[in-house]
């Protein structure tokens, strides 16, 4: 390996753990290291390279983009910026769109709408019920909205208005539901929480509940949105219409958008209320529009769904045959083993070794998010060199 682990550590502010790599080059479902050995990616940048990493459609649009209009402020109205909200809305059930620059800033602006429209309509209620195990984000407001204690405990005192209840809960959400309450805050599937997925009426009734209290609903789809779990949003399989829902990741395909979209009778913000620097430019939008378009024209969600339902039956193979595996869980192309013991990362360090790039998402648990344009051949693959790692793994573990 070369110096930049050393350099890395003289520099950089770490606030997370690096993985035994430096990676200098991606096409398709691979990267590479400084080495020239090759990965198979199942991480695809956390869910961030819905198309691969390199795509040809984001190449062309960044190079076309940057030679014609990088950033303007959004005092001015932008082509590309415009024509990204139009395709949002015209695919969704959602009115009107906001761009920001991350799932987090997505968040912040969707508890900020939620707030306005709770002094708007509900005389001051500001609480925001959100679930146990979930994940929002890294800002203030999105860890304090985050249900999982390892994020929050280390900076207290958080901002107030976000009471947990145990995900997949209907009661525990009505039990909680108060004079204060404005908005429901929810993933269609808990991604960061270790790919927990609800009852199929779960969402339903929870939709209920909030028109029967006058409550909204809002969906976080920063993970499970753009094709990710089988439909281009999770809410589609879901049977349900959110109020507001917040994307990211996948619709930039690796380049840094955040979007908020907003029923009509939701969508409060008056000029002055919100603001955004880089937020919406002419080079997230353009990629992002494209990005869109290539989803849709091609149906990557259908993709996602099957080549989804070939990786479920691999890792119940899998489950079957090693005795460590406790369950498999899925939905398009999120999905996770869970293991009795932690060793999740005692078998990440295999994956690795053998040539897999997975997520160790709990002590646990690996979470498989690879990108949406892989093909059956990718899937058996993957699985092979999961089986490996497990059996090398049982048989010698990683160094502590």
């Amino acid at each position: 390996m070369s110096d930049i682990p050393e350099r890395e550590a003289r520099v950089f502010m770490r606030a997370g753990k690096r993985q035994p790599l430096t990676l200098v080059r991606g096409e398709g479902v691979r990267v590479w290291d400084e080495a020239g050995r090759s990965y198979l990616d199942f991480t695809a940048g956390f869910a961030v390279d819905s198309l691969g990493h390199c795509p040809p459609v984001v190449v062309a649009t960044l190079v076309k983009q940057a030679a014609t209009l990088l950033q303007v402020s959004n005092a001015f109205y932008s082509v590309p910026q415009v024509e990204l909200a139009e395709l949002l809305v015209e695919h969704s059930c959602l009115d009107r769109v906001y761009f920001v620059n991350s799932g987090a800033e997505a968040n912040e602006t969707a508890f900020k709408l939620a707030r306005k429209w709770g002094k708007l309509h509900k005389d001051g209620a500001f609480e925001i019920i959100a679930a146990e195990n979930s994940f929002h984000g890294r800002t203030m407001a999105a860890v304090s909205a985050t249900g999982t204690a390892h994020y929050r405990d280390p900076f207290t005192p958080l901002m107030p208005g976000f009471p947990f209840v145990p995900y997949n809960d209907v009661d525990a959400i009505r039990a909680a539901t108060n004079e204060n309450t404005v908005a429901v805050l929810l993933e269609p599937v808990q991604g960061e929480g270790g790919v927990n997925i609800p009852a199929p009426d779960y969402l339903r009734k929870v939709r209920q509940w909030c028109d029967e209290h006058n409550l909204l609903l809002i969906l976080d789809e920063v993970q499970t949105g753009m094709g990710r779990v089988g439909a281009l949003f999770g809410y589609q399989r879901a049977g349900v219409e959110p109020d507001i829902m917040t994307l990211a990741k996948g619709l930039g395909s690796g380049v840094p958008i955040g979007a908020v979209l907003a029923k009509e009778h939701a969508s409060v913000f008056e000029p002055g209320d919100h603001g955004n620097t880089f937020g919406g430019n002419p080079l997230m939008t353009a990629v992002g529009r494209d990005v869109l378009r290539y989803i849709i024209d091609h149906d990557i969600p259908a993709n996602a769904e099957r080549q989804g339902v070939r990786l479920m039956e691999r890792l119940r193979g899998i489950e079957d045959r090693f005795p460590q595996v406790r369950a498999v869980r899925g939905q398009g192309l999120l999905c996770a083993i869970e293991f009795h013991e932690p060793i999740a990362d005692a078998v990440n360090h295999h994956c690795i070794a053998n040539g897999l790039l997975v997520n160790v998402v709990k002590p646990n648990a690996l979470r498989f998010i690879p990108p949406l344009i892989i093909t059956e051949e990718d899937v058996d693959e993957a699985m092979v060199l999961l089986e490996r790692s497990l059996a090398d793994a049982m048989a010698a573990p990683a160094p502590s």
